[in-house]
């Protein structure tokens, strides 16, 4: 084993002194995405007591559990409905996944938002918001989103608030606090590992995995709201 090791490692300085800047050069390439999301996003993060008023607020989905909002899901949309309330947004844009009959995270997150008092009428559905790139685009083209407030917890709000920049979505983000369980620890690594894509979908501005047709959910919402 220790001579497989020596064999790896240049016997030159010279070798050796290219590996370490080779070693250094993939060290800053790895971390170049995390580095361009950070420096977009930071500062547009607000609290959702100095966020700026915006007229709608959008809400990606995270997960279901017997068909009811998981935890953090249930966390995002109790911060949106405070939102509404606060008279910060006039109108909510659940985004979540719907590709399977059994499986509806918009109608859910809909649900729950109408029992903690904000009015269906006030509530927009994009049945498929399949990930973050996907649900920023369609904000913008399908519902003719130009400015947010974006709702997901903290690990994840960088994310969301740099690719929706990048899709041309004016935001700001309320990063929603949990404790600092397994969960949270699996989504700030989760998080390292979507920045590449992040990046790469900013650059490329790929399309979604479902367009679609325009829709006039949000601007008949706001006209409701008038």
């Amino acid at each position: 084993m220790r001579g497989g090791i020596r064999r790896l490692w240049p016997g030159t300085r010279r070798g050796q002194r290219r590996l370490a800047q080779g070693v250094m050069l993939a060290s800053v390439l790895a971390l170049a995405p995390a580095t361009w999301m950070h420096t977009v996003a930071e500062p547009r993060l607000r609290t959702v007591a100095d966020v700026p008023a915006r007229d709608v607020a959008v809400v990606f989905g995270a997960g279901l559990w017997n068909g009811r909002p998981t935890p953090y899901l249930a966390h995002r949309l109790d911060t949106a409905a405070a939102l509404y309330r606060d008279g910060k947004v006039k109108v909510v844009l659940v985004t979540g996944d719907n590709s399977r009959a059994e499986y509806d995270e918009p109608d859910a997150m809909r649900a729950y938002l109408t029992q903690r008092g904000v009015p269906d009428g006030r509530i927009v559905s994009d049945f498929a918001g399949f990930d973050t790139w996907d649900s920023c685009v369609r904000a913008k083209k399908i519902f003719g989103v130009d400015r947010a407030v974006l709702v997901t917890q903290g690990f994840h709000i960088r994310r969301a608030v740099a690719l929706c920049q990048a899709a041309g979505v004016e935001s700001y983000g309320v990063g929603v606090a949990e404790p600092h369980d397994s969960v949270w620890y699996y989504g700030g690594v989760r998080e390292l590992a979507a920045a590449g894509k992040a990046a790469l979908d900013a650059a490329f501005e790929p399309d979604p995995r479902f367009l679609g047709r325009e829709e006039t959910g949000v601007h008949e919402a706001l006209a409701s709201a008038e």
